[in-house]
């Protein structure tokens, strides 16, 4: 059905540009190379023969797949797969396709120590027979999110080549920047213009998600007192120490580290400053309204207690919300999520799905109002050096996105 091995060389190509994004960058994309990775995804639309192809000032690649049936009103679906990769390390791959794996130890083999195997790596003993790809062990893979953009042009490819297929319009949409939270701020619905759509940024095979965390932001800044620290006695208030006093009060149970499943967390991401001043961002997770807002509470309760214990320090504690548990919205009307597990069962998968300790750009644009589930495309380990994803795998979401694309018509 799909065209596999073209599914390969278009992925080995994207993962070898670097597209990391900058959280401290206020561009958009965030860091330029995300450019190059932008233009090529653009000649090859064009080059299958879409007229509809447009580029933002943003970065967001937009296309239009032309509707194939004559039945009127089906929905406008689109798919959606994000552009940029994690910043922990390195970005520029250099991928190994391991054709036919048998189970053998993996060896990384610009850095030997790291092995992958059937015992360490969670779902690699189910990829006997497949084509595993890894990186050489300097960088990530970045098949997070470029499985997904290789995914998504695969069925493009395959539906434009197969006119006989029936469906309604399906619209692209390529984005920067989803590694840093910005992923859906510079594209309007209009610009999509669907009625439903899907990301294709989720991790093992058959799997839709439809439930994220919902995440706020918490910036804390202490104002201490300055003083040379030769005579700073009974005159010195160190915002530093004030900071650790923050940070240790921490429930230990509220960390990442200690939490799994539905349970939430306080998680300290970021911290500068110096004796003067210190701010210290955190994020806020929980799968409930509720439960975030008594996160909130416990760090007002701890910036109350240091500010009774140190007067002198002057303190503000500020909330930024980030994105809401799409579950809120898909519940409401269940049909994007219905035909994503009937296209997984089609493409001959087990469906499956889990509430997501994260969030997806679907996160944002679902409370925005385009219902947008979130669904495989194959990779594991992602941000680590460790990250692999199987060409089969890749193969399977592609089918998914063109089984989704007929079954909307059917039921329209």
């Amino acid at each position: 059905m799909i065209d596999a091995e073209d599914l390969l060389a278009r992925f080995l190509s994207y993962v070898q540009i670097d597209t990391r994004s900058d959280p401290h960058s206020q561009a958009t994309p965030s860091t330029p190379k995300q450019w190059v990775l932008v233009r090529l995804l653009e000649k090859e639309l064009l080059e299958f023969g879409l007229t509809d192809v447009t580029v933002s000032e943003f970065g967001y690649v937009l296309a239009t797949v032309p509707a194939t049936s004559k039945t009127k009103n089906i929905p406008r679906i689109a798919f959606l797969a994000h552009l940029d990769t994690a910043q922990g390390c390195s970005g520029l791959a250099k991928p190994i396709v391991h054709r036919n794996y048998q189970g053998q130890p993996i060896v990384l083999p610009n850095d030997p120590n790291q092995v992958l195997t059937v015992d360490n790596e969670k779902g690699l003993k189910d990829k006997i027979g497949y084509d595993v790809i890894t990186a050489s062990g300097e960088s990530l893979l970045g098949a997070d999110d470029k499985a997904g953009v290789a995914a998504v042009m695969a069925a493009v490819r395959h539906l434009v080549r197969h006119p006989e297929i029936p469906h309604g319009v399906v619209r692209i949409c390529f984005n920067p920047d989803e590694e840093i939270g910005r992923g859906s701020e510079k594209v309007t619905l209009e610009e999509i213009a669907a009625d439903f759509a899907y990301t294709f940024d989720a991790d093992d095979v058959g799997v839709v998600d439809y439930e994220t965390f919902s995440a706020d932001k918490a910036i804390v800044r202490i104002h201490g007192v300055s003083s040379h620290p030769g005579w700073a006695k009974g005159i010195m208030v160190n915002a530093l120490k004030l900071g650790g006093m923050f940070l240790s009060a921490l429930p230990k149970e509220t960390s990442p580290e200690h939490t799994a499943g539905r349970d939430g967390f306080v998680h300290p991401d970021e911290m500068r400053g110096g004796p003067g001043d210190v701010e210290i961002e955190l994020l806020l997770r929980d799968f409930e309204i509720d439960g975030l807002a008594q996160k909130r509470k416990l760090l007002e309760e701890i910036v109350e207690r240091l500010k009774a214990e140190e007067p002198r320090a002057r303190f503000e504690l500020e909330f930024k919300a980030q994105y809401r548990n799409m579950r809120y919205w898909l519940e409401k009307d269940f049909r994007p999520v219905d035909y994503a597990l009937e296209a997984v069962r089609r493409a001959g998968l087990k469906p499956s799905s889990e509430a997501v300790r994260g969030g997806t750009d679907g996160s944002r644009l679902t409370e925005r109002g385009l219902p947008t589930p979130n669904i495989f495309c194959g990779f594991h380990d992602v941000h680590s050096q460790r990250e692999w994803v199987t060409l089969q795998d890749m193969t399977k979401a592609a089918e998914t996105a063109v089984h989704l694309a007929r079954l909307w018509e059917e039921r329209a």
